[in-house]
């Protein structure tokens, strides 16, 4: 059995995770996105009076940040190694870090862009923005027009690393998760 690895992706807020909850109810195995637990513990020892729109903000380090986000990533990649799934979907891929970093002007070693080079998904689903949808809070700090923003970063991150990427159309929970199903490649 050749295992299919698909990452759902998309700007903040566009539907991502429920996606993957609805995936995983109906028996597909998911990784579930690392970020928010990141920066929840980043921001433990930062006073935020008002929200901020980078992450980056709460620590001391943020290339050690992002290396890490990027290490958990790949950690998750390999971890579906010892699965004995057809299918493993993931709330976010590795390129996702470099998109957040080239949309917050991060520089990053080349070592970064190898490791998405070298760790190939199968198929890559991006959900768009979806104002009525939208919602900020603790963990999402970017507004609607910056979500748009990173939407497009995200875009053009996995079209550079020769991703052909399918747009998941707007619909209720069942019908995206159906759609992003039906369009697997076999």
């Amino acid at each position: 059995m050749e295992q299919k690895r698909i990452v759902i992706t998309g700007g903040p807020g566009t539907g991502k995770t429920v996606i993957i909850n609805a995936l995983e109810s109906s028996g597909h195995y998911c990784f579930h996105e690392i970020i928010r637990s990141m920066t929840l513990e980043a921001k433990k020892d930062f006073n935020l009076d008002t929200p901020g729109t980078n992450p980056i903000a709460f620590v001391d380090d943020s290339k050690s940040f992002n290396f890490n986000l990027l290490h958990g990533r790949l950690n998750q990649y390999n971890k579906a190694k010892e699965l004995d799934r057809e299918l493993v979907f993931y709330d976010r891929g590795m390129p996702d870090v470099l998109a957040y970093m080239d949309y917050f002007d991060q520089s990053y070693e080349q070592d970064f862009t190898q490791i998405c080079q070298q760790n190939r998904y199968d198929q890559i689903f991006i959900l768009p923005p979806w104002r009525e949808i939208y919602i900020q809070d603790n963990e999402r700090l970017e507004n609607y027009a910056q979500a748009t923003e990173i939407h497009h970063h995200l875009e053009k991150t996995y079209t550079a690393l020769g991703y052909d990427i399918i747009e998941v159309p707007f619909a209720s929970i069942a019908e995206r998760m159906n759609f992003i199903l039906h369009n697997i490649q076999k």
